[in-house]
């Protein structure tokens, strides 16, 4: 008969294996239970998280796009700022140039007035005279310099303002140019999706950039370069309403002058030809004067040797009478007749050479005053003829330049009008 043999192991009990199959049940309750909750607890995570995740992606969406709506608004402001600056410089530009040009235009009054001060200076003698004509012109010279420097301070203004300008121009451009590469960058950002390429981790993105500003900063950048080009457009303008008035100011001031110094030219001109009248008149009348001494002179001369040829008829008869014989040498009555006719033709010549010389002096006196008026004339001439150049240069101040045709040649003396007789008279003197 076959027997059983033993194998050597442990043996548990049954309460050991009992109690194993409890723990094995309990524990995958436990496990299951566990499990359960941390699915339960994966779910709920899982929501919330794609809740939180959607919302905080859909938060920031619309975040970036009022991002975007911010920037783009002070973009477009930036844009009309730079439109208005643009449209200032280029009217700012234009003022100064017709401020450059108004004084470029001031070159021809001053030329024409120390023309006619270099052309006075050719008069002569006692013409040579200090007289409102004078005083005008150098008014004038100050006048226009004035004027000038007037002209010459407003466009080193306006070249000022042009360089503050084209400063916040400047400014404007690199923070516009800042703002739209911004609006690329954050509609790139903004168009980003999750099927989107290029999708990668990056190492530190949440990291504070270098040189980052807070929103105020920001703001108050963008707001300082926009107040700070209207207070640069606004003090352009006003420049530019101040060079528009200086350049009436100083146009009126010019033409006011102008005319003053014209009528003070004219006026003198009329003085000096009543004047140069007045010496022809006396001229005239010492001519006559002096024709009619000469033939007085002739006269008397004449009258004179008739009186001498009578001296010597006495002169003979009485020495005739004085070879009479003997008693026949009586004082009768015709002797003492032409003793006296001697003694009367002597008085006669006497009083006729006294008033001869006289007349010779009176002669002598009047050419020689004739001669003083000729000189003076002809100084007369030679100014109204520089006076009447003077005026003939200012038409240069009214007449367009393609125009300008001098009407008196200063070098000859002559002139391409008609003349009046008293002028023609002028030229013929000289």
């Amino acid at each position: 008969m076959a027997t059983l043999s033993a194998k050597p192991s442990n043996r548990y009990q049954l309460s050991d294996w009992l109690t194993n199959s409890y723990l094995l049940s309990t524990n995958a309750e436990r496990q299951r239970e566990a499990s359960h909750q941390i699915r339960q607890e994966a779910r709920i995570l899982r929501n919330e998280t794609n809740n939180q995740t959607v919302w905080d992606e859909h938060d920031n969406r619309v975040r970036l796009a009022e991002r975007i709506e911010t920037v783009n608004r002070w973009k477009e402001i930036l844009d009309k700022c730079l439109t208005d600056l643009d449209a200032e410089i280029d009217t700012l530009t234009q003022t100064k140039e017709s401020a450059e040009q108004n004084l470029q235009a001031k070159n021809l009054p001053l030329d024409v007035a120390i023309e006619c001060l270099t052309l006075r200076e050719s008069r002569r003698d006692i013409d040579v005279v200090k007289d409102p004509v004078d005083e005008e012109l150098v008014k004038e010279v100050g006048v226009i310099e004035a004027t000038k420097k007037a002209l010459q301070e407003r466009i080193s203004q306006a070249f000022q303002q042009l360089c503050l300008l084209q400063d916040i121009r400047h400014q404007l451009c690199c923070d516009h140019r800042d703002k739209m590469e911004t609006l690329d960058i954050d509609r790139g950002c903004l168009s980003l999706n999750h099927t989107s390429p290029n999708l990668s981790l990056k190492i530190n993105p949440t990291r504070i950039p270098k040189d980052s500003t807070t929103l105020k900063q920001w703001d108050d950048f963008t707001r300082f370069n926009k107040d700070h080009a209207d207070t640069e457009i606004k003090a352009s303008i006003e420049l530019r309403e101040a060079i528009v008035l200086t350049i009436a100011q100083t146009n009126n001031e010019l033409e006011a002058q102008r005319v003053a110094t014209e009528f003070t030219f004219r006026k003198r001109l009329r003085e000096v030809e009543g004047l140069y009248s007045e010496l022809k008149w006396q001229e005239k009348n010492t001519l006559e004067e002096i024709a009619q001494l000469q033939e007085d002179i002739r006269r008397l001369e004449e009258d004179l040797r008739r009186k001498m040829m009578n001296l010597k008829l006495v002169h003979t008869r009485l020495e005739s009478r004085t070879y009479r014989p003997n008693v026949e040498l009586c004082q009768d009555q015709t002797q003492h007749g032409l003793v006296d006719e001697v003694h009367q033709l002597e008085a006669t010549i006497s009083i006729m050479k006294q008033k001869l010389a006289q007349t010779q002096d009176a002669l002598d006196a009047l050419s020689k005053h004739l001669a003083r008026l000729q000189a003076d004339i002809a100084c007369k001439t030679n100014t109204m003829l520089l006076d009447t150049k003077c005026l003939d240069t200012r038409r240069r101040l009214t007449v367009p330049a393609e125009k300008f045709v001098p009407q008196v040649d200063t070098f000859t003396r002559t002139t391409n009008r008609t003349l009046s007789p008293l002028k023609v008279c002028h030229l013929e003197l000289v």
